[in-house]
């Protein structure tokens, strides 16, 4: 029995427009940058438990594993393709052999248009719902990547357009040429800088913004402490500098600001960051991963929760007395983010 009491909201507006559950579920972790994935059988059962639960929209990408994580997701989520929204990811240059560098990008309309039939297929899908260029390319106008996509939309396999960690003024080139439903950039309580960025013109263009990591990687969510051990394989975190000490243990002292506002109003920690990006503006979709199902309904149950605007303001007033100790990724990774 699936939900359809759970909230929904709208990405993009006119032509663009793409109701989605209030969060989603970004697939991610489940195989990708977070250690060890569980077995394949507990990962089924838990997109069908959020699909039960009323999530309709969820987040993959060609680069995740690379190739892995779509195969999970369509196969998880074949049996209620009618009833949800896939986004996935193109533009990261994989060799034939799988193998990918960091920075490594590829959105030619060749290279697009053999990253959307091969996602097809993996998703077992006859269109893909949100298709997002994963990090701009510099070699490629991105009206010539709009241009790609907007056939694609024209031919059926391709539903709406989105963009990754892009700027104000490749969005607006873009949405010239082909209306973005959604931009996807990280945005949480330790990285407010899009409210400044990307806001402005997001709203004028009524496009939707979907955070990723919106609990920064776990962070916010009160289980990682100064203890914890990150694996060097499969895991990034073991290499971004808020995750290392000395900065892992003063960060972490947001996640006490989350449990004290949220524990008077039967909030966990990540419930508290997600009720917080909700209340920031009505076109936003954040999408947590997680690979356990008590975290899964702990985060969909974010969704039934508001803040008002007072809330917001005593919340944000707490959390800017705690300073944010180190880079999002290493120094040598700023000029091109990490595939999440």
């Amino acid at each position: 029995m699936i939900s359809e009491a759970f909230p929904k909201r709208i990405l993009g507006s006119g032509t663009a427009a793409m109701t989605v559950s209030a969060i989603g579920f970004g697939a991610m972790g489940t195989t990708y940058h977070r250690g060890a994935a569980p077995e394949k059988k507990s990962l089924l059962s838990l997109f069908a438990r959020a699909v039960e639960l009323g999530c309709t929209f969820f987040d993959t990408a060609a680069v995740y594993g690379p190739f892995t994580n779509e195969l999970l997701v369509g196969e998880a989520l074949e049996p209620f393709r009618n009833h949800v929204q896939i986004a996935t990811k193109f533009g990261h240059c994989i060799h034939a052999d799988g193998s990918h560098q960091s920075g490594e990008l590829d959105s030619s309309p060749a290279a697009i248009r053999r990253s959307c039939e091969a996602s097809l297929k993996r998703l077992r899908s006859e269109t893909i719902d949100l298709f997002y260029q994963h990090r701009f390319d510099p070699k490629v106008p991105i009206e010539e990547v709009a241009g790609v996509v907007a056939d694609l939309i024209r031919e059926g396999k391709v539903q709406h357009f989105g963009l990754c960690e892009v700027s104000p003024e490749i969005i607006c080139r873009a949405h010239a040429v082909c209306p973005l439903t959604a931009v996807q950039n990280e945005y949480h309580l330790m990285w407010r800088i899009p409210e400044d960025t990307l806001f402005p013109t997001l709203n004028k263009l009524g496009i939707g913004l979907v955070p990723y990591s919106p609990l920064n990687r776990g962070m916010l969510g009160g289980e990682i402490t100064h203890n914890t051990k990150f694996a060097a394989k499969n895991d990034n975190r073991a290499a971004l500098p808020r995750f290392l000490e000395p900065n892992l243990s003063g960060n972490l002292k947001l996640v006490d600001v989350l449990e004290r506002f949220g524990r008077p109003r039967g909030l966990t920690a990540s419930q508290t960051a997600l009720a917080w990006l909700l209340a920031k503006a009505p076109s936003i979709v954040p999408i947590p991963g997680t690979t356990k199902q008590t975290h899964l309904e702990e985060n969909l149950a974010a969704a039934q929760r508001s803040l008002n605007s007072l809330e917001v303001s005593e919340l944000e007033a707490a959390a800017a007395e705690v300073p944010i100790l180190g880079d999002r990724y290493p120094t040598l990774e700023k000029s091109q983010v990490w595939a999440a």
